[in-house]
């Protein structure tokens, strides 16, 4: 029995009930916007009128990012595949209708060299055995191809016989990375690492910016539709004249450098993981920006300090996780009191809940809501909100 496949021609799933990851494909893309809008203008209609959300023309085959998880079933058969929601369930799966088309059949050309190698997958409960996860990342817009292969072992038997067998076969791959997790977690990658092939990152292009990926940095996982994101997000900023942004959250420094190739005086980014501020670093010399800078931290604590010296911010571009922003950054928000706030949120409910703080306590009011489709066939809906301070 071969694994399972997608027809994308009737956009059904065998496996979408075992799977989990897409609530709503039963849904044709059409009712999917209308129950997105609608959970929107539920939660945030007190604030303001919300716009018509903004979904794909195309919403098939849109994430740069994909990973599976590796094991071999008892027959002695090499499975490879997605933990089912709520689970440490692996679904078997060779081919995913969110997915990118390429990055699937890497991961299956990984599963069918194995055996030619003989390297072994890894035993959770034996904790023996080799290959525990892979996780590709494309650049969309390069199609510079990231491998990564998340290993129990640094044992890595005949690897440079490995690397070439896969790069042959697929030439966009660009580098190939070994992460080694030998520990009981749930995270897939671990901390030590080492470049097999290539530079040990790939690049790609967003809203005219370059920017560099590395294998535990953060990108957007929809590249079309975070150039909708991010330039509504810029539009909502009015970045004109010599305003100072502040980019909290910044991951790998995107929307931030995107503001600050798009009319921004100085921007200001903060984010708590180092790798991901070197990156950002690198981002902003790759596209020749010296009006940008960046810093370790955490947000909160950092919105605190600057309160503290009464620097001043003009704008505030804040793009929390999916738990929101912190009550701590939001008092610093309000003590600055910048004149232009946009929130960029992966969480309708977190929003909601921050909307209200700033209103209780504070003098912003919204002005704009404007919900985008990042994840189609997902119960995940983005929303870009603009508060200005009155």
């Amino acid at each position: 029995m071969s694994q399972s496949k997608i027809n994308i021609q009737n956009g059904s799933c065998p496996v979408y009930k075992k799977c989990g990851g897409c609530q709503l494909q039963n849904l044709s893309y059409a009712e999917q916007l209308r129950f997105k809008q609608n959970k929107v203008v539920k939660l945030l209609k007190s604030f303001g009128r919300v716009e018509p959300i903004i979904g794909m023309d195309d919403p098939y085959h849109y994430r740069n990012k994909v990973q599976a998880a590796f094991f071999t079933d008892r027959r002695g058969r090499i499975r490879s595949g997605v933990y089912q929601s709520g689970t440490h369930r692996i679904v078997s799966v060779d081919d995913c209708q969110i997915e990118d088309r390429l990055a699937d059949k890497i991961i299956v050309a990984v599963r069918r060299l194995l055996p030619s190698f003989h390297l072994t997958t890894y035993n959770e409960d034996t904790h023996k055995g080799f290959l525990r996860h892979v996780l590709v990342k494309r650049g969309f817009a390069t199609n510079e191809v990231m491998l990564v292969l998340v290993t129990g072992t640094p044992v890595f038997p005949s690897k440079s016989h490995f690397v070439k067998a896969i790069v042959e076969e697929f030439p966009q791959i660009k580098t190939i990375v070994q992460n080694i997790n030998p520990y009981n977690t749930n995270l897939v990658l671990g901390d030590r690492q080492t470049v097999l092939y290539g530079k040990g990152y790939i690049e790609d292009v967003l809203c005219g910016c370059r920017f560099r990926i590395s294998p535990k940095s953060f990108y957007q996982i929809n590249p079309v539709q975070t150039e909708v994101l991010y330039g509504k997000a810029i539009e909502f900023a009015g970045l004109k004249g010599s305003k100072t942004v502040l980019d909290a959250y910044c991951g790998i420094g995107t929307i931030g450098i995107v503001a600050a190739k798009h009319g921004a005086g100085q921007v200001i980014g903060v984010e708590l993981n180092g790798e991901a501020v070197r990156d950002a670093i690198q981002n902003a010399k790759a596209n020749g920006l010296k009006n940008i800078r960046f810093y370790k931290g955490d947000a909160g604590a950092f919105m605190q300090a600057v309160a503290a010296v009464n620097e001043r911010l003009d704008v505030v571009l804040m793009d929390p996780p999916r738990a929101g922003s912190s009550e701590q950054f939001l008092d610093a928000l309000i003590k600055l009191s910048p004149k232009t706030v946009v929130y960029v949120s992966c969480n309708p409910e977190t929003l909601a809940r921050d909307l209200q703080y700033l209103r209780q306590k504070s003098r912003y009011k919204v002005q704009k809501i404007q919900p985008v489709d990042m994840f189609p066939h997902t119960a995940h809906v983005e929303s870009v909100v603009l508060l200005t301070h009155t």
